[in-house]
């Protein structure tokens, strides 16, 4: 191991408690994103994250940069040549049935818990950790670093949105947020906004309401059906014959509820989840007279998770399969809303997508109207870049273990700034993303920080020598 890096890393041993200590501190401020205030555009809780981090850095002897509350950044060094690490302090909910306080960061064995352990909070601490060592141990390398902090990233990407039109994109970035060595491409993201308007004939769909957030498996959802009197035996002897316990119904005279629960995960692999509103569409489809089976089973077709049920499935050499997430479901001025999260090949275009969903709902027994909120471009970096070379080999050198880089759905801000890719954070037993009970393995943060220490070197003295 070269000196330097041996250096770096003897500073981060040295400061272990306090690396976790400080992401102990930020995972308990629930920076989930709330009503705008002066000075916080995404809540005070944000806007308090904001200012714990940039105080960090006061103190570690860096340049501290607010960024009108959309986001800041800590900065050291000199010269042309500029190594970012892009990290957000911001979370999704939280959701029922955690067994730990999701704010407590709690230490329970080997692991903390708490939402943000792994997305992103943890990891942005030892990104800032790892650049503390450089900063303590070689302060000018001959290039700028930086290290930012993102307060929107779970929510609309505006922090990063905010920060890119305003400051330069870096030599090498980097954006610890994926998984081990690097992403080197990362899915097109598109949100289908499905309005259908209320139907059924002897049972009548009145509401459903589920999901948080378009990005997260639903992991709770109701509906109210009206039954008409000619069709309650059908009803009943059905719901007497109904498989699916995670399930539960009542009646109040004629208005049938139905409540379902289902297991949360990231949208962007939407079977590592379950998807409680998919149980409910399931279950009306069970218990529908046949009269009214066509149309709830077409409704319960949209949901299938490769997206044939819109007709957009598919798939490409690089990231492999559309994947479908239904995140979130309500019911407005007599109509059904569904959200549906899209991650699309890298190769393919949200066009080709909307071309093909509008064409297979024309067939379908459902009236639906189509429109798109979100569309962010995937992101393809060629094999052969250096940066992509830089990091695998740095990887390579810290861990024994040369891995190719991956291709995934889930978009981070490696896909809004240029000159970036995500890397990994962290490593068999840590918990999934947006998942309830995210936990990271407390030994696991120094790992990740010296191994960002590395890389972040490594890619310094490559832009500095050309």
């Amino acid at each position: 191991m070269p000196a330097a890096v041996e250096r770096i890393h003897a500073w981060l041993e040295a400061h272990e408690n306090k690396l976790i200590s400080y992401t102990q501190d930020l995972l308990r401020i629930p920076t989930i994103e709330a009503e705008p205030l002066p000075g916080a555009p995404f809540g005070a809780a944000n806007r308090q994250a904001l200012d714990v981090v940039l105080g960090w850095a006061r103190s570690s002897g860096m340049r501290a940069v607010d960024m009108e509350g959309y986001c800041g950044y800590a900065e050291f060094g000199s010269g042309s040549a500029q190594i970012a690490s892009f990290g957000h302090i911001d979370v999704v909910p939280v959701g029922p049935g955690w067994k730990h306080d999701p704010f407590g960061a709690e230490i329970d064995g080997d692991y903390l818990y708490a939402r943000g352990a792994v997305d992103d909070k943890g990891p942005t601490v030892a990104s800032f950790f790892a650049l503390c060592a450089i900063h303590e141990c070689f302060p000018d390398l001959g290039v700028t670093f930086r290290q930012f902090f993102g307060c929107n990233e779970e929510s609309g990407f505006h922090c990063i949105e905010h920060y890119a039109a305003r400051e330069p994109a870096p030599s090498f970035g980097i954006a610890p947020d994926s998984g081990w060595p690097l992403y080197y491409a990362e899915k097109g993201i598109l949100n289908l906004e499905l309005t259908v308007p209320l139907f059924g004939q002897k049972m009548q769909l009145r509401s459903a309401e589920g999901g948080q957030r378009p990005n997260i498996v639903i992991d709770s959802a109701s509906a109210h059906v009206g039954v008409l009197p000619e069709a309650r035996a059908t009803v009943e002897q059905a719901l007497a014959d109904a498989w699916d316990r995670n399930v539960t119904y009542a009646w109040e005279g004629n208005e049938l509820g139905l409540f379902a629960i289902g297991k949360a995960s990231h949208g962007s692999r939407p079977f590592g989840g379950d998807s409680a509103a998919i149980r409910l569409f399931r279950f009306l489809t069970e218990i529908a007279p046949d009269e009214d089976k066509p149309v709830y089973d077409a409704l319960m077709d949209l949901t299938q998770l490769g997206g044939a049920g819109l007709g957009i499935a598919g798939a490409d050499e690089p990231s492999r399969d559309l994947t479908n997430n239904l995140g979130i479901v309500k019911t407005e001025a007599g109509a059904l809303q569904l959200l549906f999260n899209i991650r699309y090949p890298v190769t393919w275009t949200s066009d080709d997508i909307v071309r093909r969903c509008r064409a297979h709902l024309a067939e379908l027994p459902l009236s639906a109207t189509l429109a798109t909120s979100r569309d962010a471009p995937p992101l393809y970096f060629p094999l052969e870049h250096p940066l992509v070379g830089i990091i695998i080999d740095a990887y390579e050198a810290e861990t024994g273990e040369r891995k190719k880089p991956g291709a995934m759905g889930g978009g981070t801000y490696a896909r809004a700034i240029a000159n970036t890719v995500s890397i990994g954070t962290g490593w068999e037993g840590d918990g999934e993303a947006h998942e309830t009970d995210e936990r990271v393995k407390v030994a696991h943060l120094l790992r990740m920080s010296k191994i960002y220490a590395r890389i972040l070197h490594d890619l310094a003295l490559a832009a500095k020598n050309p």
